[in-house]
């Protein structure tokens, strides 16, 4: 069923495909066919797993990226997601990049996007989550304005975190999208020691507030070196980070040259990604020692690299790109076998 789906939705430009599934889903999810879809796709609930101090259904979530401004929780949550991660979202909305913006690379099951953090906003995100019916854990993807300076994009962080706190399980600090001017400076050095300070600071305040801990996880780049990898591992174990997303998309080419649209700027995801991401999450868990659990993200499209990332060190992976080209039975084949 999902080939016809799949055919038809990219016989379309990219993003209008997306937006079209957005919208359906926003639909499903908000009428009496949520039960229904649910029923159709029976997915089971999958092993249950403790990581960040939460209960997660079972280890298989939906990437940021997929529902900016979390319209349609309910409708991926009938797909049988342990987890939902929502967002980038900003303190204001914003357009993004000109269009057009996202392009795919069938051959290599790969996208290329540079959206830019295109969201309504923090207050428009927040008020679909309080109308969410959900019952998995939700994560908010947090980010910075463009129009933010880098030196004052702490403020923009400190912002949603704020508005964010007590309506999120978890929140994801996104440093890595390469389609916003300067943002990857922030993974780096002091500006990634002061960010991370300020994060913790007020995580501490708002706990004291709302009474309960919301942990917080950072979300970094594939193309990092490995030097750059133990400064970051470093940095996030002397904070006490909560859990670390690896990977956001890459902006090296070097497993698309020749193809078509290869050549687009952006971050490229999808099954290009995926021997790169598991890279990252081997090397990051040697540093890190299993000090903070590691949400596994890049190229999944089938069991065996799914296992591959959970054997690199892995507790938790997050699909996208995998979904748009392999359908919801991805997602019941990777929660009736992954443990």
């Amino acid at each position: 069923m999902y080939s016809l789906v799949r055919k038809a939705l990219f016989s379309l430009d990219a993003e209008k495909a997306h937006d079209l599934t957005i919208q359906a889903l926003k639909i499903i999810g908000k009428s009496p066919l949520n039960p229904l879809l649910k029923m159709i796709l029976s997915c089971p609930t999958g092993s249950p797993k403790t990581v960040m101090g939460l209960q997660f259904k079972n280890p298989i979530g939906l990437a940021a990226g997929a529902d900016k401004n979390g319209e349609a929780i309910d409708g991926f949550g009938a797909m049988g997601f342990g987890f939902i991660e929502v967002g980038t979202v900003t303190p204001l909305a914003q357009d993004g990049n000109p269009k057009p913006r996202q392009f795919r690379l069938p051959e290599a099951e790969g996208i290329i996007n540079r959206n830019g953090f295109n969201n309504y906003g923090i207050d428009y995100l927040i008020e679909n989550v309080k109308q969410a019916k959900y019952d998995g854990i939700l994560g908010i993807n947090i980010g910075k304005n463009t129009f933010t300076s880098v030196e004052n994009g702490k403020a923009d962080y400190i912002f949603c975190l704020n508005k964010a706190y007590n309506y999120a399980d978890y929140i994801t600090i996104n440093i890595s999208s390469p389609n916003s001017p300067g943002l990857r400076q922030l993974q780096y050095g002091d500006a990634l020691d002061d960010l991370l300070q300020s994060i913790k600071e007020r995580q501490q305040i708002l706990t004291q507030q709302y009474n309960k801990y919301v942990p917080i996880a950072v979300k970094i780049a594939p193309d990092l070196t490995k030097a750059e990898l133990v400064q970051i591992a470093d940095t996030l174990h002397r904070h006490k980070m909560d859990g670390v997303i690896a990977t956001n998309t890459t902006i090296s080419r070097d497993t698309v040259n020749g193809l078509k649209n290869a050549e687009q700027q952006g971050g490229l995801s999808g099954k290009p990604l995926q021997n790169k991401s598991t890279e990252i999450i081997a090397y990051l868990h040697q540093e890190l020692k299993g000090s903070i659990p590691i949400i596994g993200s890049g190229g999944i499209d089938c069991v065996q690299n799914a296992q591959e990332k959970l054997s690199a060190g892995a507790e938790l992976l997050q699909l996208y790109s995998g979904l748009i080209y392999h359908g919801p039975k991805l997602i019941k084949q990777l929660v009736e076998t992954i443990k």
